[in-house]
């Protein structure tokens, strides 16, 4: 039996102030007419039946997922009462499909997906989670999926395989050496140089035994708090309510991710190399490997734009006309009555100024 996670409850705050609180970054619509999530929900449906998908998000986002989603079932979108990162979100989920199924079935497989990514292949992509989905199957591994790297990233996190890089093949199984948290550029060369580094796409493959078993030995606490929960689940309630009665519990959780709790120290872990068009689309740069540039090599996107002598920049202003002149290397963003200027280098810290909004300066 197979089963889905996809994690929905992100806030997009470095794609402001297109992505707010009202509307955040995966149900915006910026590569086709659907939104993130609804492209990343068809993406999987046909692979996993689309009852045994499960949406998890936060309280405030729940209604707008549910009304975006309306051939998901209410029962299926898990609404987190806290945000407590990857850990606590996905932990909790497979928690919630262990007691939605455990009278069917003790082996389950699970693929958890972010929300708010694009992938191009879907081809590859679907081959890959099916390899992973029988190499999870199989045997007590933890699979991920590690994206054949483009450039010396430093917003991203890497897996290491321990093998040569002459024999390294796309769409096999390694074992993973270790995972690297994001470096420096200088360390993010020496990576690309080795060709045994994949970026961390944070898609991961698993059994319920195997993710619990995980858990007991990595995160005990967790653990007990899980435990601390299952009685609840067990009296058939679900969304704002279910929320609510656990929101003790689930202040007991430290703010980890999977990564940081699980991964870094797990001893059982797979990598499958692929080269499938992902992007974690984590910033306005993100959008120069996806939409296409004019003839002055500017992104421009639901925005009437006079240019001249000006390039390399990134314009959504839906509505308006927007006007350059001799400048380079700019994000220009307009949405509704908030307007941000960006140099593109600075783009990975757009979320100090999204800080100082929230304290109202």
């Amino acid at each position: 039996m197979i089963a889905a996670i996809i994690m929905a409850g992100g806030s997009g705050e470095r794609f402001w102030p297109l992505s707010t609180p009202q509307k955040p970054k995966q149900l915006l619509s910026l590569f086709s007419e659907k939104s993130m999530i609804k492209e990343t929900l068809e993406r999987v449906v046909g692979t996993i039946p689309l009852e045994n998908i499960f949406i998890s998000t936060n309280i405030s986002q729940a209604e707008m997922i549910s009304k975006e989603l309306p051939e998901v079932k209410k029962e299926n979108i898990i609404v987190e009462p806290l945000s407590k990162d990857t850990a606590a979100a996905i932990s909790y989920a497979s928690l919630i499909i262990r007691e939605r199924f455990k009278l069917i079935t003790d082996n389950i497989q699970i693929v958890v997906l972010a929300s708010d990514h694009i992938i191009k292949n879907l081809s590859d992509f679907k081959k890959a989670v099916i390899l992973g989905l029988e190499v999870a199957k199989n045997s007590e591994v933890i699979v991920t999926l590690g994206i054949k790297p483009s450039r010396p990233e430093t917003g991203y996190g890497y897996i290491e395989v321990g093998v040569n890089n002459s024999s390294i093949e796309m769409n096999q199984v390694y074992k993973v050496k270790k995972f690297r948290e994001k470096p420096n550029l200088q360390t993010a060369e020496s990576y690309i140089d080795s060709g045994n580094f994949f970026w961390n796409s944070g898609i991961f493959i698993f059994s319920l035994k195997t993710i619990f078993k995980n858990l007991e030995i990595l995160m005990e606490d967790y653990c007990e708090i899980l435990q601390e929960i299952t009685p609840i689940l067990k009296t058939g309630i679900n969304g704002m309510e279910l929320a609510d009665s656990v929101h003790p519990y689930f202040s007991k959780f430290e703010k980890i991710s999977i990564d940081f709790g699980v991964l870094e120290y797990s001893k059982n872990l797979r990598v499958i190399p692929v080269d499938i068009g992902w992007s974690d689309v984590g910033s306005f740069k993100a959008l120069e490997e996806i939409l296409p540039l004019d003839e002055n090599q500017n992104i421009i996107k639901n925005t009437k734009v006079i240019s001249q002598d000006s390039y390399n920049n990134i314009i959504i202003a839906e509505g308006s006309v927007i006007s350059l002149l001799g400048v380079n290397d700019l994000i220009i963003i307009k949405n509704n009555e908030h307007i941000l200027i960006c140099d593109k280098s600075r783009s990975q810290d757009l979320k100090k100024v999204v800080a100082k909004h929230k304290e109202g300066r």
